[in-house]
This record gives structure tokens, C-alpha cells and sequence, in this order.
């Protein structure tokens, strides 16, 4: 491969497909990875058909030894987009289910170092970048969030721990950190399917951020000169100052 090429994890839906979107109009070649083929295919051929450069691969990012697989059908990489993620849940720490804490442990956290590490020697071929997704839950807590907040700081610690030991090498580390961003699935998906609870985060917030502003923003911080890195990026709508208080117009 000589294009620029972009590898973005959880690209099915939400921000990871809006950021494919993105890092395609702006001319990478995309690789999407996820575990629905379905949805990965569709996005590839909406792509395809806007003249856009996209591959498909089925990945669980939790799996090393697919990781590793996946890793080795690549000669290039200059991008690499850990977005897969998610949150399960709100019980608290005294109530919650040790499966969903391991469960998003492992997608959060595990996913991201299984990506970063098989990936790895290719992003230094391409003095490429790295962005890991975290969330503003990875920077402060709140209560009925332990495990999202603990799979979410894991990532965090990633991010800056990698920065430093990969200090000298021509590979830059950006951490993305959103606040309130309504997609289709997240609030969903951690609601076990409520779709009244989902739609409750957002209730009487007349703007939340969107899958598109997460994306753009990740496109910002990959368009800067190489010798430009944006160390840590929190996003908020105007509406959220921080994790607990948000401006409601109910």
C-alpha cells in the first residue's frame, strides 16, 4: 500500500464510522474493523461509492491472536484510530457485575493495547500517529460510572504512558477525551436496550455532540505538521461543563 492508510477499530457505527467518513474525504485509504460484518460492509460500499479508498476486516479487537493476524495483511499504517469501546451498565461499585466491568476492561483497555502494540512497528514506518479515544469519564468520576470510569482511565494512562516511552521516535500520540456525544448506540448499549433511560442523558440538552464533531476533531489533530502533537483533546458541548452538570432546557 502507498496511500496513506487508516486503521480505525469499532468503525461500525458512531464515531468510528463518522471518523472513516472523515480520514476518507480527507484521502487516507480506511480500513474498517469491527465485529459486524454487516454494517462494516455497507459503510465500505457507501465509501466505494463517494470514489473513497475503504477495506473491510472483522476484527474483535479483544482477540490478540486475530489482532496479530489482522495486523500482518498490512504493509502500511499511518493512522491508527483505537475507537473501540463502550460501557455497560450503571450499577454501583457495591451492586455492579464483575462480567461487565472485565467485559468493558478488555474492549476499553486490552483492545486498545492489542492494536497499538501489533500496529505499532508499521505506525513508526509511516512516522504515523495514534489516537486513542477515551472520554471525559477517563479524567473524572462520577458515581454509578466505576467501571466505564475505570476501563475509560485505563485508556487514559495508555495514551500518556505510551507517549513517554515512545519519546524520540517519529510517532505522534493524541488522546481524544468527548463529553456528551449522542449516537445511535452508546447510551443504548449501556441501558442493556432502555431506549427511555438512553434517551434520557440527553433530555433537555438542545445540542449534545454529535459522532461528526468527534470525527472532525480527530481530523484536526491528524491534519497538524508532524511535529505538531495534540497530547490531549477534551470535548464538550457548550452545554456540559463537566461530568455531573450539564445545562438542561426542560
Amino acid at each position: 500500500m502507498s496511500t496513506r492508510t487508516a486503521v480505525i477499530t469499532g468503525a461500525s457505527s458512531g464515531i468510528g464510522a463518522a471518523t472513516a467518513r472523515r480520514l476518507a474525504a480527507d484521502g487516507f485509504r480506511v480500513v474498517l474493523t469491527a465485529r459486524r460484518e454487516d454494517r462494516l460492509t455497507a459503510l465500505a460500499e457507501e465509501l466505494t461509492a463517494a470514489g473513497h479508498d475503504a477495506l473491510v476486516h472483522v476484527l474483535d479487537v479483544t482477540d490478540r491472536a486475530a489482532v496479530d493476524a489482522f495486523a500482518r495483511t498490512l504493509d502500511r499504517v499511518d493512522v491508527l484510530v483505537n475507537n473501540a469501546g463502550g460501557a455497560i451498565g450503571t450499577e454501583t461499585v457495591a451492586t455492579a457485575d464483575p462480567a461487565d466491568w472485565r467485559t468493558m476492561y478488555e474492549t476499553n483497555v486490552l483492545g486498545t493495547l492489542n492494536a497499538t502494540q501489533a500496529l505499532l512497528p508499521r505506525l513508526v514506518e509511516a512516522e504515523g500517529t495514534i489516537i486513542v479515544l477515551s472520554s471525559t469519564a477517563g479524567l473524572a468520576t462520577y458515581e454509578g460510572g466505576g467501571g466505564y470510569v475505570a476501563a475509560k482511565h485505563g485508556a487514559h494512562v495508555i495514551a500518556e504512558t505510551l507517549r513517554l516511552e515512545l519519546c524520540g521516535k517519529p510517532v505522534r500520540v493524541i488522546e481524544i477525551a468527548p463529553g456528551m456525544v449522542k449516537t445511535d448506540e452508546f447510551a443504548l448499549t449501556r441501558f442493556r436496550g432502555d431506549k427511555d433511560r438512553a434517551e434520557s442523558v440527553y433530555a433537555g440538552v438542545a445540542e449534545p455532540l454529535t459522532a461528526d464533531d468527534i470525527a472532525d476533531t480527530i481530523g484536526w489533530t491528524v491534519s497538524r505538521p508532524a511535529h505538531v502533537n495534540i497530547d490531549l483533546l477534551v470535548v464538550r458541548p457548550r452545554a456540559q461543563a463537566s461530568n455531573y452538570k450539564v445545562h438542561r432546557e426542560l
